[in-house]
């Protein structure tokens, strides 16, 4: 056997018994899964804190552009933060008016906010009115700084309305923000002739797109007029949608016919 062979042999020897690899204990391993765990939660709290906000509708206010079963998210440093857009403990913090604030909202926008007269509960509406508006309604025609807003009648939709049908027409406000309505009592609801209501300075004015059933800033003991600190952020876009009428939390066979996979990344409109 030639030197070169004998060489070659005794490196393959060599490499076969070599150290083995180290193999990670029990304890290790759920050290290592721990961390895992911990930046990914890590993670998502900031980007919950500083970015974005999960959100699902609870009620028909928002009907027919958003129903219940949405869930969306909601951008948080559109208008910059306030003690709103935080999360616990950081409500805590001195923090007054709105930090870091980049723009403000504009007619036709969806916001989240927290309705300080309901027990700081989470609302979500379109801004109709912006400070120093004047909003009021009449006969079912919304009307801005005395003028009436743009509203074409589109169709009847029907089972809408706690199983009745509605109306359903097409507004398009002066800086061209167009979206549905619908009216399930026609003109002559509750909240179709009010008004009118003065905007006051760092403040909005909040409604529903179900126009008939929504408590929004037409009821003032109940909302009215939303201070700019207590905005949240503005919807941008469905991440998923479920019809809860199809399903429940227990009839889990129920739950792939349930989804609304037409809905899902949409934007809110």
């Amino acid at each position: 056997m030639s030197e070169a062979e004998k060489a070659g042999e005794t490196g393959a020897t060599e490499t076969k018994l070599g150290p083995a690899s180290h193999k990670m204990t029990a304890a290790e391993e759920a050290w290592d899964l721990a961390k895992t765990v911990f930046f990914a939660v890590a993670i998502a709290l900031v980007l919950r804190i500083v970015i974005f906000q999960p959100f699902n509708i609870p009620s028909g206010s928002m009907k027919p552009n958003l129903l219940v079963g949405d869930f969306l998210v909601v951008s948080k440093p559109t208008f910059g933060y306030s003690k709103a857009s935080l999360v616990y403990p950081l409500t805590r913090m001195p923090v007054e008016g709105r930090i870091l604030q980049g723009g403000a909202p504009q007619r036709g926008d969806i916001i989240v906010f927290k309705n300080r007269k309901d027990g700081n509960k989470d609302y979500i509406k379109r801004v109709i009115g912006l400070p120093g508006d004047q909003i009021q309604m009449i006969g079912g025609l919304l009307h801005i700084n005395g003028g009436p807003v743009k509203k074409e009648f589109i169709e009847i939709s029907t089972d809408v309305c706690n199983g009745g049908d509605a109306p359903t027409y097409r507004e398009t406000l002066d800086n061209g923000v167009s979206y549905f309505v619908q009216e399930c009592s026609g003109d002559e609801g509750a909240l179709d002739n009010v008004g009118p209501y003065q905007v006051p300075a760092n403040h909005y004015f909040m409604m529903g797109d179900n126009r008939d059933q929504s408590q929004d800033s037409r009821v003032i003991s109940a909302v009215g007029y939303v201070p700019s600190d207590a905005l949240v952020g503005r919807a941008e876009r469905l991440f998923f949608s479920v019809d809860g009428q199809k399903t429940s939390f227990w009839t889990v066979w129920n739950w792939p016919f349930a989804i609304r996979y037409g809905r899902i990344l949409d934007p809110v409109e």
